[in-house]
């Protein structure tokens, strides 16, 4: 039986710690690096590729994206007919829920303000808010949106959740299609972005839907830079309708230093960090279904290219 050939590519993880876990995951496979010109393989496992690869790679049977976002490789020419299987979870979900529900709070319990309070030798007092004032939605239901949701609910917020098509989620009340975006946006006063990047979701969140949001409202963005139009999302700060933002991801990474948003006083940053991908969980992930497309099985997480995800 001929051997296993595997190949490994990322534009900025560490391959000198994949290569082992996948060889190790692995027994009997060859599990190299690709560079221009590699041997042919059988399996990509890859982050953001060049296209390059793909192109000296015509025999492969199917493409693994080592993170949950597809975006970087819908963009490029794919190879007809090879299946492009993303990651279900691998830890992600539960980060996200971590950082979400984190902001959420930190924003509601307006510790960020008592922060600066104590900065400054203010002892303060706020108000406390109810949480029915503050109902909570999440933009896209996938594995990450749903645990996101479910983990809000948690702590007694009202939650929507908008999805492309209608999901029965217990706790959450639905809303779904282009028809029912306004009023999911104008159900919520925080507003959580989990989408896919895809043609029809870059830059949703413009100045006509970010003033959907209820007065006063907040947006978390932890899937996509440009599912934001970044100078829309400042104006509507600046104008009092939105009360601020936190954001994990940008169009272009690292953020510029001369962005906007570096030095806006209602605007917090984070470098990208909500959910990374746990190395050793992916691993055993993409092996179990190596093993399981060897043997013929179908698999999850298979990508829809008509969709994007």
């Amino acid at each position: 039986m001929p051997s296993l050939n595997v190949i490994y590519y990322s534009a900025d993880m560490d391959a000198a710690s994949w290569i082992p876990g996948l060889q190790a995951a692995l027994p009997g496979a060859n599990v190299n690096l690709w560079e221009p010109g590699a041997p042919a393989a059988d399996y990509a496992v890859v982050w953001k590729p060049p296209q390059q690869l793909l192109d000296e790679q015509p025999g492969l049977k199917a493409i693994f994206n080592t993170g949950a976002g597809v975006d970087a490789l819908m963009k490029l020419d794919l190879p007809q007919g090879v299946p492009v299987i993303r990651l279900d979870d691998a830890g992600m979900s539960v980060q996200m829920a971590e950082y979400v529900c984190h902001t959420l709070i930190r924003h509601f319990r307006e510790f960020d303000g008592y922060e600066t309070d104590m900065d400054h030798g203010k002892w303060s007092f706020r108000k406390p808010r109810s949480r029915l004032d503050y109902p909570v939605g999440v933009l896209g239901l996938g594995v990450l949106g749903e645990r996101v949701a479910r983990a809000v609910a948690q702590f007694d917020f009202p939650v929507n959740g908008w999805s492309r098509s209608p999901k029965a989620v217990p706790g959450i009340q639905s809303f779904a299609g282009e028809d029912q975006l306004d009023a999911f946006l104008a159900a919520s006063r925080v507003v959580v972005c989990l989408l896919p990047l895809t043609p029809d979701t870059e830059n949703l969140l413009n100045a006509e839907r970010l003033a959907k949001i209820c007065p006063g409202g907040y947006v978390i963005n932890v899937a996509r830079g440009a599912h934001v139009v970044d100078a829309d999302l400042i104006a509507a700060i600046d104008s009092g309708h939105l009360a601020g933002a936190t954001l994990d991801v940008f169009r272009v990474e690292p953020l510029p230093k001369d962005h906007a948003f570096w030095a806006h006083p209602k605007i917090t940053l984070t470098p990208h960090t909500s959910a990374r991908t746990l190395r050793s969980e992916s691993i055993a992930q993409i092996a179990f279904k190596i093993g399981a497309l060897q043997r013929g099985e179908a698999v999850a997480g298979r990508v829809d290219a008509a969709r994007g995800y």
